[in-house]
């Protein structure tokens, strides 16, 4: 390699060509940088609420980390709710063996209890959507067989609820209006921080990320019909379908007071209660003065313990 090859190969590697940061860097070279990425942490015993976890393969792919909580083996306890949950992360960061996600889980399964089944994806851009999707779909379907031991004794399959964050609230909607999965009898979905876009701003919505919100979309959805009122990220998009098709009982969904997203949230959840009717059961909740998940950078403070009692709550109450 000739040094001008060289001096051209540093500058490809120097240029940025999509700046989503602190989520992802993308270069010219196609080198990739994920700032606030995690190192993965191992399952086990979590010596602070008692839960029991585990790795369970999927596909080549994917994987799902199952969570048991000391409840389920009481000998006088009935069979736990099954929660199935979608990290976030923008469909390009975040795993289920991330440390903030494995705190989440095991707390989530302790408080409910519930049997917990946090699902691991495939991230673009070397796996742009609907690969999230089909990943979670599958996933979903392998929960719902309850072909595994530990869900096979402990789990209930007439109480299973979809949960999620932000991308992952987004796979939850998703699936919970995939034709394939009306019939399963899910018990509700929890949508937490959802991140839900569209073309023309709502509520009080500041104009100034919706270039960084439309572009990431985008970039992780090269499909996209309609750019960012694509019915998968503006479920109110014209021609969307309606939310009477969400194939659940109720519906939770969280928003915080400091986030960009929050608007779009509450729209969601006034959406989902007109469609619904007279008994909609929808729950809107949300945490003041604070900010897009907070409750993973923060597990222990007092809101985040606020926001957990409530999604504990939503899950346990027939």
């Amino acid at each position: 390699m000739s040094s001008a090859e060289a001096a051209a190969g540093d500058r490809d590697d120097d240029e940025v060509v999509h700046d989503f940061a602190p989520l992802l860097v993308v270069y010219k070279s196609g080198r990739l940088e994920r700032p606030i990425a995690m190192p993965p942490v191992p399952p086990g015993l979590d010596a602070v609420t008692g839960v029991a976890s585990r790795d369970v393969a999927l596909s080549p792919h994917s994987f799902a980390r199952l969570y048991l909580p000391p409840a389920a083996t009481d000998e006088n306890s009935r069979k736990l709710p099954v929660v199935v949950y979608f990290h976030g992360g923008g469909f390009v960061i975040g795993s289920a063996a991330s440390a903030a996600y494995h705190r989440c889980l095991n707390d989530l399964a302790a408080a409910c209890p519930a049997v917990a089944v946090s699902v691991d994806y495939r991230l673009a851009p070397e796996h742009p959507l609907p690969a999230a999707y089909e990943d979670s779909l599958a996933a979903l379907e392998w929960a719902l067989s309850a072909s595994d031991p530990w869900l096979a004794a402990h789990g209930d399959p007439s109480r299973m609820f979809l949960a999620g964050d932000s991308a992952g609230a987004n796979i939850c909607h998703h699936l919970a209006m995939h034709l394939g999965i009306r019939g399963a009898g899910l018990r509700g979905v929890v949508l937490i921080h959802p991140w839900f876009w569209g073309r023309e701003p709502v509520g009080g919505e500041p104009w100034g990320p919706a270039k960084m919100q439309k572009g990431l979309w985008e970039f992780v959805c090269p499909g996209a019909v309609g750019g960012e009122d694509d019915p998968r990220m503006n479920p109110m998009a014209p021609g969307a379908p309606g939310l009477e098709g969400l194939a659940c009982g109720k519906v939770m969904v969280c928003v915080a007071e400091g986030d960009v997203l929050r608007w779009r949230g509450r729209l969601y959840a006034e959406a989902a209660a007109r469609a619904r009717g007279a008994e909609p059961r929808v729950e809107l909740f949300e945490s003041e003065g604070v900010g897009h998940v907070f409750y993973l950078l923060e597990p222990a403070a007092e809101k985040a313990r606020e926001l957990l009692d409530r999604i504990a709550a939503f899950v346990s109450t027939e």
